[in-house]
């Protein structure tokens, strides 16, 4: 995200934008990678919510957290797009109170990667989940990026 110091999070965070709400999709490919035809968009507090139940030592990913939505639901699958936007919102609505903390950290990108895009980038990110226990592992060279090592062993259980 940019300008990050000129936005309100924790209006975002609470703005729903008419969310829940489920639309069928029609696009032979998007239906087959995602296993069917009812996507559901949850709203930005949604997340929050969820991200608040992962205790020290666990972490979640996005992916696992649109499982859990689209369960709840009856939806196929959960918007992947939104996921991300709404997960970094709750990320800094949390930055940006200062107090009453949603352990934004411990929710990982796919694959257990750390989200450079949350408050602090990488290096906050691992120095917070160092502190609770786990490894962080970098891969590649030219484009580096950091991972929990072993992150599955670890996953919270929605």
């Amino acid at each position: 995200m940019a300008n990050e110091d000129k936005k309100d999070f924790n209006s975002m965070l609470h703005d729903s934008k008419d969310m829940p709400k489920f639309q069928t999709i029609t696009d032979q490919k998007s239906i087959e990678k995602y296993g069917g035809d009812r996507m559901y968009f949850a709203p930005p507090i949604d997340y929050d919510r969820v991200m608040r139940q992962v205790p020290s030592g666990k972490v979640l990913t996005v992916g696992k957290i649109r499982e859990y939505f689209a369960r709840l639901s009856g939806a196929d699958f959960t918007e992947p797009i939104t996921a991300g936007i709404f997960v970094a919102i709750a990320a800094w609505a949390s930055y940006q109170r200062g107090e009453d903390e949603t352990p934004y950290w411990r929710t990982l990108k796919a694959d257990g990667e750390l989200n450079a895009k949350y408050p602090g980038g990488v290096e906050a990110l691992k120095e917070k989940l160092e502190a609770e226990g786990h490894t962080i592992v970098q891969k590649g060279r030219k484009n580096i990026r950091y991972y929990v090592k072993d992150y599955e062993s670890v996953l919270f259980d929605l």
